[in-house]
């Protein structure tokens, strides 16, 4: 059998009677429509041109795909581009006959140009959409690198002195806590955190200064600047938070929870599930000088149970005496002359005299030993045990027990706690108050509830008992009722 037998049997088997009767007739007449890619693209392809047949065909043939009823809507006309992108797709598909391609070849040379202007397009959409996707990555990389958030308080206090009959309510207030993370790269992210209070009034007293000694207040202590800025830096469990920013130490906050200026660091000790962290923090109190360094660990260290035990030492010895920088009181100057007998130029002037050594520091360092576990699944038991070297009342206990908690994202879910309560009035470096339910010198019980009644609102109602300068001439008897509605943002 000679070489061209076998080529003509092969093409009479891929070659079938339809694709001949196509080829024919586009053999006929393509002369009469070869000019014509050279019309406007725009206009419609009559209805009697043979492209018709030729995309009907190659639709039947599953070359290209129909309108869904195996044909090309005949009855419909086509734009030349409407073609061209059809025969442009079924080239870059590949596949078919050797008569299906050679039907193919016919159309792609009628609208080689239809198609040449396509494919520019294509070209010229892909690298836009390159450029598009670029710029959408960077925006997305802009505002992931820019986080706030915080929440909103509306609270009411009952908060009664049992002993004398007063009533305090200076924590009735509008709160917000704002926080905004801003990330540097990968391992830095600088923060602020702003507070903003605004004591809402009880009806008679409207001065922004107005505080009596039934704690009536309405001034803002918090003014919504940036009170607070820092930044940290973390890689693979080691961490350093610089700057001004609230710092604890213990679970419970009991020995330090306070804001301060200052450093920490901290990084996982090998071999243990434990962390390591050093610190210095300085006080930012009014008329406060005083700095605290020391040491920290935290972690498990067993199946189900956390500790946390922190060091620190006052930058003042016990007992030291320094001034606070307060006014004591303001005198006018009322020589009207010198001793030289020459005008006293600040004859009548008015000028504060300032505290000097008022103010003694009674411990010069504390510790605190935290630890926390699981009861079961829903109890969490939390212990708190603070010492300083002062003479007087020197350690704090807090003791706490959760059952299940709210989470403002799981409306519906809620959690109740029972605290009690030991602080002595040197039991403390700079302990956490609480927003003013709990201080130094205070030893009572606190119960409560927390609730996500929607979702991103945190409900929570306490009661606390309490005894305050227990065991001094000072001692008085304290009920606390607080309610107080969070929306988080």
């Amino acid at each position: 059998m000679t070489k061209v037998t076998s080529l003509r049997r092969t093409m009479k088997m891929k070659f079938n009677k339809k694709a001949f009767a196509v080829l024919l007739a586009l053999s006929l007449g393509i002369s009469a429509t070869a000019l014509a890619s050279s019309a406007d693209s725009f206009s419609d392809v009559p209805k009697d041109h043979w492209s018709y047949e030729a995309l009907d065909y190659l639709a039947k043939e599953g070359v290209i795909e129909g309108m869904g009823n195996s044909t090309f809507e005949g009855g419909r006309t086509m734009t030349r581009y409407e073609v061209a992108s059809i025969v442009a797709k079924a080239m870059q598909k590949g596949g078919g006959n050797f008569g299906d391609k050679t039907v193919l070849e016919k159309l792609h040379a009628e609208y080689a140009d239809e198609i040449n202007v396509l494919q520019q397009q294509v070209a010229k959409n892909t690298k836009q959409i390159e450029q598009n996707t670029k710029d959408i990555q960077e925006n997305k990389e802009k505002i992931d690198r820019v986080k706030l958030y915080g929440f909103m308080r509306t609270q009411y206090d009952y908060d009664k002195d049992t002993t004398s009959g007063t009533i305090d309510k200076q924590t009735n207030r509008f709160y917000m806590d704002l926080r905004g993370d801003f990330k540097v790269n990968d391992y830095w992210t600088v923060k602020f955190q702003s507070e903003t209070n605004r004591h809402y009034n009880d009806g008679h007293r409207r001065s922004e200064n107005a505080f009596n000694s039934k704690g009536e207040q309405t001034w803002s202590g918090h003014d919504g600047n940036m009170q607070r800025i820092w930044v940290e830096g973390q890689k693979d469990g080691r961490f350093v938070s610089i700057g001004r920013a609230w710092r604890g130490l213990g679970f419970q906050n009991v020995l330090v929870g306070n804001e301060t200026d200052g450093i920490q660091f901290g990084a996982p000790i090998p071999g243990t599930n434990l962390t390591g962290s050093g610190f210095w923090f300085a006080s930012t109190g009014a008329g406060n000088r005083e700095s605290l360094y020391g040491a920290a660990v935290w972690g498990a260290v067993a199946k189900n149970l956390d500790i946390n035990f922190a060091y620190a030492k006052s930058s003042l010895g016990k007992n030291e005496k320094y001034g606070s920088g307060n006014v004591s009181y303001y005198q006018t100057d009322m020589k009207e002359f010198n001793d030289d007998g020459t005008p006293n130029k600040n004859y009548g002037r008015v000028s504060p005299v300032y505290d000097n050594q008022d103010t003694t520091n009674k411990r010069s360092y504390g510790y605190v030993l935290s630890m926390a576990t699981n009861i079961n699944k829903d109890l969490r038991f939390i212990a708190d045990y603070a010492k300083t070297d002062a003479d007087f009342q020197n350690n704090s206990i807090a003791l706490r027990l959760n059952y299940k908690d709210a989470d403002y994202k799981k409306p519906g879910s809620y959690g109740l706690y029972l605290r009690y309560i030991k602080y002595g009035e040197n039991g403390w470096l700079a302990g956490d108050d609480e927003w003013n339910s709990i201080w130094n010198g205070t030893k009572g019980w606190i119960a409560g509830v927390r609730y996500a009644p929607w979702k991103n609102i945190i409900w929570e109602t306490m009661y606390s008992k309490q005894k305050r300068h227990w065991s001094t001439s000072d001692e008085y008897d304290r009920n606390l009722f607080r309610t107080e509605l969070d929306f988080h943002f």
